[in-house]
């Protein structure tokens, strides 16, 4: 060991539990100072962001270091289970950790709550994102964070479950524990669909972005249920479920989601190895096999290299939130943007890279693929400067113009961020020991709330019914969650209302689409199915970019209480159309070479939905579009007029020649007469067909209007009353 790093723990030794001062850590050159590989004396340096730097007087963690501005709830919570992880490795002891730990907690506990937006640090039993250092009240206009007060109870639950003998001090700190975690009212956070918001202001109240899919906030919905006061429904796992998004992406199946910080931070307290919730067990795996995958998927991105960014190789790679340069770079011909703090990551639906490494991307992988992280971890220590905190937040070897950026450390050829961030350095030390001993999984394992929050979810299996768990919640009353209210105070957006799914057919060809199912369905009752098709400019793989334009006119409340539907809005892939037109959008035509792909699968997957949900009425089916899905929406009614009850195509056309194979289909088309993306002319050419046949159609032209004219039309009241007043005779 290195005379710096022989001092360093000298002084931890001496210090016994007392505040060390704090200062900026000295940059260790790797290759003089730092010594061989040890994965052991990582962890530590990790831990000691958390044992050294915590206020002396609040005990709240920095969200970052050395620029140190405020605290960080979530910080402060890794920092606890991070102290646990201490007294077992014995680079403190357990009363060092004891005291530590109770005087965060009594802390936590006699800071004032309350609905005033300054002079408290939270509301209700949650806390404000970002705390001041000096006295720990809220900081600046921040939000009251759920998914952040849930990663400071997550640390709160571990030292409730670790510090179990009977002495005065660990019976205070879980009767504090406890105290802290029955004040959260997750109820107040809830919507209408069972979903816990993200945040609430007292300036403005509460955020209409939910927690939903797939993604960090796990935990926080466990311990929701779980909760002994203040329970959410148990339908709130299945709604958290509902718009998970299973593709595969880099030769993996799997639930995606892009930064790998959202596959990793509730696996810090709970182990997902063979248990199951009913989503997991219907696709095969679990949640930790899923995060293994992400893991391959995110490495095998980064060695694929599709940007050509410097530096990435098979042990140098992982991208997820962090820092970056805060500032534009040359290269490959083009000026890009790299963030100061971004989500960076790879999956199929996102994809955020200016070559950023962030060494808790992989580091907190370690339990899910030790085979390439270790080598990894080894890589990073000889390659990369070091300090006494262990690896700074983030490493871009592309970026080389250090003078543009204002968070760089001077003296290096690339840039290397100056800071350690806190909720980057916990992962690392929680997910590091899990590989090395499960303490922080099998310590949660008796963790009641834990486990009566996997319990309500669904979860079986595995450790879940080993006798322990089973012992976990006796003697607890816990109040009934499925009497807990909506919070009416509570907004929602309006993609919270869909599904995120995929159709294969036999052939193994696929199709993204995302589905809105009718609101407090009744039984015997039957709904309207509705079909979206999105223009050109909406193409992709993501399943998520055709929710742009239009579709969410379905979603106002007066229109889901008035004419509840199904609604199916499928994606085209790039480089494909719906249908009508050549992909080269030079010839409106109809015939066999103009039925795509997507457009078979499109009308696959309405029969297959007939097929599966016989509540959908079949007669009344309706098909609507803009741009290339107006030509797509002319187009499949002419291959199946027997399904449609009604069209609504918006700066689309077709074939006049085939107008008769529709006639009996109301319409009506709308376009804007200043268009020069889609010609009026196409319309004008299949509505007068129609009118020649005989057809059931309508035309509106707005005179000022150019291309893009659907909110115009699927906002008006009108336009929706007349396509949900349409069905077949």
């Amino acid at each position: 060991m290195s005379r710096y790093l022989s001092l360093i723990w000298l002084l931890l030794l001496l210090s016994f539990g007392a505040q060390s001062q704090q200062k900026t850590p000295t940059l260790l050159p790797n290759n003089q100072l730092n010594g061989p590989f040890s994965l052991d004396e990582l962890q530590r340096r990790n831990f000691l962001f958390f044992w050294e730097l915590a206020h002396p007087t609040t005990f709240q963690v920095p969200d970052r270091y050395p620029r140190n501005d405020f605290s960080s709830i979530a910080a402060t919570g890794f920092g606890l289970s991070t102290y646990l992880v201490g007294a077992e490795r014995g680079w403190i002891t357990r009363l060092q950790a004891a005291d530590r730990v109770l005087q965060t907690l009594r802390f936590l506990k006699n800071l004032p709550q309350g609905p005033e937006p300054s002079g408290t640090a939270g509301y209700r039993g949650w806390f404000y994102h970002f705390l001041n250092n000096h006295n720990a009240l809220r900081y600046d206009k921040v939000e009251l964070s759920s998914i952040d007060t849930g990663l400071l109870m997550a640390g709160i639950l571990s030292c409730m479950s670790y510090f179990d003998r009977n002495d005065p001090t660990e019976k205070d700190i879980r009767e504090t524990a406890d105290f802290l975690f029955r004040r959260v009212e997750f109820d107040w956070y809830l919507n209408e669909h069972h979903r816990m918001s993200m945040g609430w202001f007292p300036e403005k109240g509460f955020l209409s972005a939910d927690w939903r899919g797939y993604n960090e906030a796990m935990i926080l919905v466990i311990m929701g249920l779980g909760s002994p006061t203040h329970p959410i429904p148990a339908d709130g796992w299945e709604a958290w479920c509902k718009p998970y998004f299973r593709a595969a992406f880099k030769g993996q199946d799997m639930v995606n989601f892009g930064p790998l910080f959202g596959h990793q931070y509730s696996h810090c307290w709970i182990d997902f190895k063979g248990i199951q919730d009913p989503y997991m067990k219907k696709m095969g795996i679990d949640y930790f096999e899923n995060s293994r995958r992400a893991t391959l998927a995110n490495r095998q991105y980064c060695i694929d290299n599709p940007l050509k960014f410097k530096g990435y190789s098979e042990n140098v790679w992982g991208l997820t939130a962090g820092d970056g340069p805060d500032a534009e770079m040359e290269h490959n011909g083009k000026r890009i943007f790299a963030p100061g703090y971004g989500a960076r990551g790879a999956a199929i639906d996102y994809l955020e890279d200016d070559g950023t490494i962030a060494p808790t991307a992989a580091l907190a992988s370690m339990p899910f693929a030790p085979e390439y992280v270790l080598p990894l971890a080894e890589t990073f220590w000889n390659r990369w400067p070091i300090g006494a905190y262990g690896f700074f937040d983030g490493y871009n070897e592309t970026f080389t113009d250090i003078s543009r950026s204002p968070n760089a450390q001077p003296g290096y050829p690339f840039w290397v961020d100056r800071d350690y961030l806190g909720i980057d350095q916990g992962p690392i030390v929680l997910m590091i020991e899990n590989y090395r001993s499960g303490f922080l999984w099998n310590l949660m394992k008796k963790n009641p709330y834990i486990v009566q929050g996997l319990k309500r979810a669904g979860f079986e299996g595995g450790w879940l019914e080993n006798k322990e768990a089973q012992q976990a919640t006796k003697g607890i009353a816990f109040a009934d969650g499925q009497k807990a209210k909506v919070n009416p105070d509570v907004p929602v957006e309006p993609n919270s209302f869909f599904k995120r799914l995929t159709y294969e057919d036999k052939a193994g060809e696929q199709l993204h689409y995302q589905l809105m199912e009718p609101v407090n369905q009744r039984s015997a009752a039957k709904y309207p199915l509705v079909i979206f098709l999105h223009g050109s400019g909406e193409r992709g793989a993501g399943n998520r970019e055709q929710m742009r334009n239009g579709v969410h006119a379905f979603c106002e409340k007066d229109m889901r209480t008035k004419h509840p539907c199904y609604l199916l809005v499928p994606q085209c892939p790039p480089n494909e159309v719906w249908g009508g037109v050549t992909r080269d959008w030079e010839q409106v035509v109809f015939n066999d070479s103009t039925y795509s792909r997507s457009g078979k699968l499109v009308i696959e997957l309405i029969d297959n939905m007939l097929r599966e949900n016989p509540e959908i009425d079949p007669n009344r089916i309706y098909i609507t579009g803009l741009s290339m899905g107006g030509f797509g929406t002319f187009d499949l009614m002419m291959r199946r007029p027997d399904l449609f009850a009604a069209g609504l195509p918006l700066c689309g056309g077709a074939d006049p020649a085939f107008a008769d194979r529709i006639k009996n289909i109301p319409v009506w088309a709308f376009h804007g007469r200043l268009d020069e993306a889609v010609y009026p002319k196409y319309d004008w050419q299949i509505v007068e067909a129609l009118q020649k046949v005989g057809g059931n159609v309508k035309y509106t032209e707005y005179s000022t209007l150019s291309h893009n004219i659907w909110d115009v039309t699927y906002y008006n009241p009108a336009v929706l009353e007349w396509l949900f007043a349409q069905r077949k005779k």
